[in-house]
């Protein structure tokens, strides 16, 4: 029997709130098992121990996730002062230490260094590919890795309490290929006593937020029943932030074979991207041009 033969068509979101000590590949697996689906993808990596929003992309969604990589997200952590590991994390073995602390003000007065368009260095131990393979597989053979810096938009980023002088909890609001893990090694350094982070728990994600997350416990519950299918939210959610554009039948079917279809007037100018929909339901994302939209993603029926 061939493989997959007997999975079934599934499109749309499931947002899960994803678990500490579970890998964001892991939580794809359990739920494109759960929902019996046959193509799965989630929209933006959490580390094994980090919590939070994963928003899972099932079947056509799949197609919106990079609307949801390039979208910004929010992130709560805490930072472990005085100690730099060499992860980044507290999994991470202690390769500095300072008995040095700072005080509130010391804190509040360095994060505007770490806020609008910014470098970042990736942490050692991250998916970053060097020469074809990853940086974490080349760490953990003991090679001293040189990563390049990479540009940053940090949205925001504020000390939320400090619930004891080794301790700084934060919320940071950032763009694309954001490391948490280097914004506490880099504000410990700035500080002049090393950090790392000790929990990081993502809040939302694009339209995603906490609030529409399913627990992984749930999922298992749930598994294979209607109840499960009951979670999902539409495939244009991961479209919020596109403008959407409306559509004739005979247009729709232009659009789905790949060909420029003429959509309702708008107030888009020419070359803005957008998406298009008719009777509902979504057709194409695309490239709009004097009254037609030019497709470059196309969704099947």
């Amino acid at each position: 029997m061939a493989r997959g033969k007997n999975k079934r068509r599934v499109d749309g979101w499931l947002v899960v709130d994803k678990p500490t000590g579970m890998t964001s590949t892991a939580v794809v697996n359990k739920v494109k098992w759960a929902l019996n689906a046959k193509k799965a993808g989630h929209a933006g990596t959490l580390d094994p121990d980090a919590t939070g929003v994963l928003a899972i992309a099932l079947g056509e969604a799949t197609k919106t996730v990079p609307y949801i990589t390039d979208a910004l997200k929010a992130y709560r952590f805490s930072v472990r002062l005085g100690q730099a590991t060499n992860t980044d994390d507290a999994q991470g073995e202690a390769i500095a230490q300072s008995d040095w602390r700072p005080s509130d003000e010391d804190i509040t007065a360095a994060l505007p260094q770490f806020t609008g368009e910014i470098m970042q260095v990736p942490p050692q131990f991250s998916a970053v590919k060097i020469d074809g393979q990853r940086a974490y597989k080349l760490a953990r053979q003991g090679e001293d890795l040189e990563l390049a810096a990479r540009p940053l938009w940090v949205e925001g980023l504020k000390l939320i309490s400090r619930p004891d002088p080794d301790h700084a909890e934060f919320e940071m609001v950032c763009g694309k290929g954001g490391y948490v893990r280097s914004i506490a090694r880099d504000l410990g350094e700035t500080l002049g006593c090393y950090g790392h982070v000790q929990s990081l728990r993502r809040l939302w994600s694009g339209p995603f937020e906490t609030s529409d997350g399913i627990s992984i416990e749930t999922i298992n519950l749930l598994a294979k029943t209607p109840e499960l299918d009951a979670h999902l939210l539409p495939l244009e959610t991961g479209l919020a932030d596109l403008p959407e554009l409306t559509c004739r039948p005979e247009a729709a079917a232009r659009l789905r074979n790949g060909n420029p279809g003429m959509v309702v007037a708008s107030n888009l100018e020419y070359g803005d991207e957008a998406w298009v929909s008719c009777s509902g339901e979504p057709v194409a994302i695309g490239v709009y041009r004097s009254g037609e939209l030019h497709p470059t993603r196309v969704f099947n029926q």
